[in-house]
């Protein structure tokens, strides 16, 4: 298995991974973190998809794609926290005023899973976020102590993944996700 990761540039392998199975259905496209609330929830069905594919043109990117063989397998947020909800989320605190980037959700194609591909996602969105100038990279996991997370909130990664890349814990937070606490991880690059 050869994983490539690239920037999110190629519209119809992000629709493959974050996409709804049925054009018209108004579901995440992953825009819930990374458009303001009011916009988010205005966006019906295929105006979700537009946006995206809007997204996809703009520099920097919206995130990353995992390719294994070609094939689009892996999906990762990232981008400036400054460009995201998350720099008015108050359950997510802020550590300190450097301009960081936020990893906020990892997503692998079903028939992909259990294969390393979160880790391959995890490293290619700190290499996008490290060749923008990103002097450090956060990522808002669960901190679960091992314990299962239901697949539908699994998007969010665990603290045991972003410590395998290298990321400290650098802050708690007041967010629950699936029963478990998050936690505020962090990579400095410079």
């Amino acid at each position: 298995m050869a994983i490539e990761v690239r920037p999110a540039t190629v519209f119809e392998d992000v629709k493959i991974l974050v996409g709804p199975k049925r054009p018209d259905a108004t579901v995440c496209w992953c825009l819930s973190y990374r458009i303001p609330s009011k916009q988010n929830v205005s966006l019906r069905g295929e105006e979700r998809g537009e946006l995206v594919r809007e997204l996809v043109t703009q520099d920097p990117p919206p995130g990353v794609v995992a390719y294994d063989d070609g094939e689009p397998v892996g999906w990762a947020a990232v981008h400036p926290r400054a460009d995201t909800s998350f720099a008015r989320n108050r359950r997510i605190p802020h550590v300190d005023d450097q301009d960081a980037w936020s990893v906020w959700c990892l997503r692998v194609r079903p028939g992909h899973r259990g294969k390393g591909i979160s880790h391959h996602l995890l490293g290619g969105a700190v290499a996008m976020a490290r060749a923008y100038g990103a002097p450090v990279v956060e990522g808002y996991p669960v901190d679960n102590g091992g314990h299962k997370v239901d697949l539908t909130m699994a998007y969010v990664g665990t603290r045991k993944l972003f410590e395998a890349a290298g990321f400290t814990k650098a802050a708690d937070t007041t967010s629950v996700l699936n029963g478990f606490p998050r936690v505020l991880m962090r990579l400095q690059l410079e």
